[in-house]
């Protein structure tokens, strides 16, 4: 077993062996070092199964952080034998044993080096960092993408930091709420427009189709792939344009006179179009996008547009509180998102409502502690849903009810 595999089996071995002894479970020392060396092997000996380049970056189509990758490896003009495109589903999935011990957080693209390397690196995780890699690893082939220009570093680096880690509020359903600093869909897919739109004034002025002029740049490897996903996915929630002006002037320019920024549009928008969206219809069960709140405004948003008058004691970006004009106790408030963003009624609530719902809450119990209200020693906070919860005005809203002793009685 080479040194490496017999150090790395030993550590797992000892971490393994350390919670059985602190939970009882316990397996012959002989057996566990047999299992840990195999598995070892073979998830380091996998890769140079699958290929005898000197490079595999596990990639496949649709990835727009890995297309900042292929961009490069095209424009350079570099082998198979130098760097071939593998799919993970080789090694059996994003989330298989085997991907996972290349790439821990099972994410594309993923670069494996499969020769000797002075960084004594074998795997790279995170794109930026494996395009800089193959930036200096050939940076004696083909365009330089500028690796120093601070036009070009701002511009990748702002992409990274600031529309990555928000894009799958593009294409993400609920469940994977919330994304970043960004609680609900809506906020985050204003945060990434605003975003584009700051891009848009780091671009270079005067002659020459990519970023920072005439000449190629890491920048444009970076932002196209991820232009090709807002262009396309951005008007399914009702953003059109998609881009802003100079972007989208930059985005059809680059793909009309650069044959390697067309061929890797073409690759994601195949699979978009006719993976995820014929096939796999993905956005017909996404908010905003396939699934609106169409149910007609109420009394409550004539109240919020200032159309209605009402006693307001508690109001900030996200909620309105005011009094309840038919009372059921002596201190009754109404408390109520501003944005109804679908929730019509609490059966209507998804994970990307957690904030608002949080608010609601917050806010109820702020002013249920209120003495200049009416309140004194607790208050019942109530919620009706829907005709059998006796729910009046479909626009979700908290009752806070308080002022005296309360009976028990709720139904």
């Amino acid at each position: 077993m080479p040194v490496s595999v017999k150090i790395a089996s030993e550590l797992l071995l000892f971490l393994f062996i350390s919670f059985g002894f602190a939970t009882g479970f316990t397996l012959p020392s002989t057996t566990l070092k047999r299992q840990f060396a195999t598995t070892m092997s073979t998830t380091l000996d996998m890769s140079e199964s699958i290929s005898k380049s000197e490079h595999i970056l596990f990639d496949m189509p649709v990835s727009n952080n890995g297309a900042r990758c292929r961009i490069i490896l095209f424009k350079k003009r570099i082998s198979n034998e130098q760097v071939e495109i593998v799919s993970p589903m080789t090694l059996g999935g994003l989330k298989s044993s085997e991907y996972l011990a290349l790439s821990p957080n099972g994410l594309m693209p993923c670069l494996s080096i499969q020769k000797e390397h002075e960084s004594g690196m074998k795997h790279i995780s995170e794109s930026d960092t494996i395009a800089r890699y193959l930036l200096s690893e050939f940076s004696d082939t083909g365009p330089s993408f500028l690796p120093d220009n601070p036009r070009s570093n701002q511009i990748a680096r702002w992409h990274d930091v600031y529309l990555t880690t928000i894009q799958g509020c593009l294409y993400k359903p609920s469940s994977r709420f919330p994304l970043g600093d960004y609680a609900d869909r809506k906020s985050a897919l204003n945060a990434f427009k605003k975003n584009l739109e700051t891009i848009e004034g780091f671009m270079a002025d005067g002659d020459g189709i990519y970023l920072c002029g005439s000449e190629v740049s890491l920048a444009d490897a970076t932002l196209f792939p991820t232009l090709v996903f807002a262009n396309y996915m951005l008007p399914k929630f009702g953003y059109t344009p998609a881009l802003p002006m100079k972007l989208s002037k930059y985005f059809n320019d680059v793909r009309a006179q650069d044959a390697v920024f067309a061929k890797v549009h073409d690759e994601i928008m195949d699979v978009l179009v006719n993976s995820w969206e014929e096939t796999n219809h993905r956005w017909d069960s996404i908010w905003l996008a396939g699934l609106k709140d169409t149910d007609p405004a109420t009394i409550f948003d004539k109240i919020i547009a200032g159309e209605i008058p009402a006693s307001v004691v508690k109001e900030d970006d996200h909620i309105l509180a005011f009094k309840d004009i038919n009372p059921m106790a002596p201190a009754h408030i109404l408390v109520i998102p501003k944005d109804r963003n679908g929730l019509t009624r609490i059966n209507r609530a998804t994970p990307e409502h957690t904030n608002i719902l949080g608010r609601l809450l917050v806010a109820a119990g702020e002013i249920a502690k209120d003495e200049t209200l009416g309140f004194g020693d607790g208050a019942r906070i109530v919620i009706n849903d829907g005709p059998d919860g006796g729910q009046e005005v479909m626009h979700l809203h908290l009752h806070v009810l308080g002022g005296k002793k309360l009976n028990g009685q709720l139904g």
